[in-house]
């Protein structure tokens, strides 16, 4: 892979037909108070797509991921709801336990960030770009991704210079929430980088842990994820986050920190070490380390959880070296301190020249910004070219995205909604069309043998 020129891709997840609001994961402080509420799925998937689209406008190299298949009928059949059609299995699962349906029915996969942790080829001992998706075990909902995201990603990335491998275990001591978690820094994106893993629970009793919330990322997760991509552990930084963040709602590293190249922008309560942090990092990665470091007073812990801010997607302009683009959710605006802070950060010559906002509505609601809605992989121009899935966003797939949308997705949706066997069958309608527009073949449940 040497030689040749690279640029991270960023790979959105559509978001999906049951997008909706049942406040199912604990910790997650946005997702627990919009729960009940009334979504909007094609509003949801609207305004992600636009996302999407806007970067590819501006140059950015940018993809798409599918939603997967909600409700998840073998999950329930799994959990012991019976009958003799998938219609008296919904009714039964809606009328015993609604809290499970809700979870088969959960529209998270739209946040690919933690679909998977991705090592590229610069990085890894073998020369190849490096694949383990998520087992996500921390949440019930989520655990039931891991499979078919895997199916996607060896559909998307079946280039022989991508290695698959099989979630982690899917033990507590081994509970991985994926590139949530990971940071990767650089000089370019095709030479070798430095790779920042952070986790809430090192499974030491003696060390302190959140008393409100769980910590979903084990250190011993990542180290296995660093032994199965073939990491140089001189280029490997483990940090531990800090507890407090975690109980403010800090589920995942990318809610407190984000980072890209040579940069790391940061709020100082991040870490349980910030210093040391830093110390590592700027001696593996031998050039320069540029840090914004957000102090408390500038910006609360619970303003920065609340507006998303480090959420953000922090991007290099292409073909402009003079400073890094912040893409924000409305909320920085709207939120008259953190916005002040970064109009300050514009002109300020830090390291992000830039702050664009994106209106993300429907998925902040749940607990999603722009950074959660986005899988990052560099990529050369080879494993490019010889991507066959039609996922790179261009004029055409817009278009065709917007059209699939408008024509298959609901205006609103409330839990009592999730009941109706209609969902069902408009949900499998649209995603075995998708799945042919997008060419990545037959990678649902429902589409390769009989439920």
């Amino acid at each position: 892979m040497s030689g040749s020129i690279a640029w991270e891709v960023n790979f959105d997840g559509l978001v999906g037909q049951t997008h909706n609001y049942a406040g199912l994961s604990f910790g997650n402080v946005a997702s627990a108070s919009h729960g009940g509420q009334v979504s909007s799925p094609r509003r949801a998937a609207l305004q992600g797509l636009e996302k999407a689209w806007s970067l590819a406008r501006m140059g950015f190299k940018q993809a798409i991921l599918p939603p997967q298949e909600r409700p998840h009928i073998p999950t329930l059949r799994q959990l012991g709801f019976c009958g003799s059609n998938e219609e008296e299995v919904l009714s039964q699962a809606g009328q015993k336990a609604p809290h499970l349906l809700a979870a088969a029915c959960s529209a998270s996969s739209m946040w690919v960030a933690n679909a998977a942790t991705i090592s590229p080829f610069a990085d890894t001992a073998d020369g190849n770009t490096h694949l383990t998706p998520a087992n996500l075990c921390s949440m019930f909902h989520r655990s039931i991704e891991p499979c078919v995201t895997g199916r996607v990603l060896r559909a998307v990335f079946a280039d022989s210079s991508f290695r698959h491998h099989p979630p982690l275990p899917a033990g507590a001591h081994f509970a991985d929430e994926g590139a949530a978690n990971h940071t990767r820094f650089c000089s370019d994106y095709d030479s070798a980088g430095v790779s920042l893993f952070v986790y809430g629970d090192d499974q030491v009793p003696a060390t302190r842990r959140p008393q409100q919330f769980p910590a979903r990322q084990t250190l011993a997760a990542s180290e296995a994820i660093v032994r199965h991509h073939g990491l140089e552990p001189s280029r490997v930084i483990y940090a531990r986050q800090n507890p407090e963040a975690i109980d403010a709602g800090v589920f995942h590293n990318d809610v407190i920190a984000t980072g890209n190249r040579q940069l790391l922008f940061h709020h100082e309560q991040a870490f349980v070490d910030t210093a040391k942090v830093k110390e590592q990092l700027q001696e593996a990665l031998k050039v320069e380390l540029q840090v914004i470091e957000v102090a408390a007073k500038a910006v609360s812990l619970e303003q920065a959880v609340r507006s998303y801010l480090f959420n953000s997607q922090l991007l290099s302009l292409p073909d402009d070296d003079s400073g890094a683009l912040l893409l924000a959710p409305i909320e920085c605006k709207k939120d008259n301190t953190v916005h002040r802070y970064l109009q300050e950060l514009e002109v300020s010559g830090a390291g992000i020249n830039s702050v664009q906002y994106v209106d993300l509505g429907q998925s902040m609601n749940n607990g999603g910004g722009p950074a959660c809605l986005r899988l990052r992989v560099v990529m050369n121009d080879s494993q490019i070219r010889n991507c066959q899935a039609h996922v790179f966003m261009d004029d055409c797939l817009n278009q065709e995205l917007q059209a699939w949308i408008n024509r298959h997705y609901r205006d609103s949706l409330a839990p009592s909604d999730l009941t109706d066997p209609a969902l069902l069958m408009e949900c499998r309608t649209a995603l075995d069309e998708l799945s042919q527009l997008l060419n990545i073949g037959s990678v649902y449940d429902f589409q390769r043998e009989p439920l």
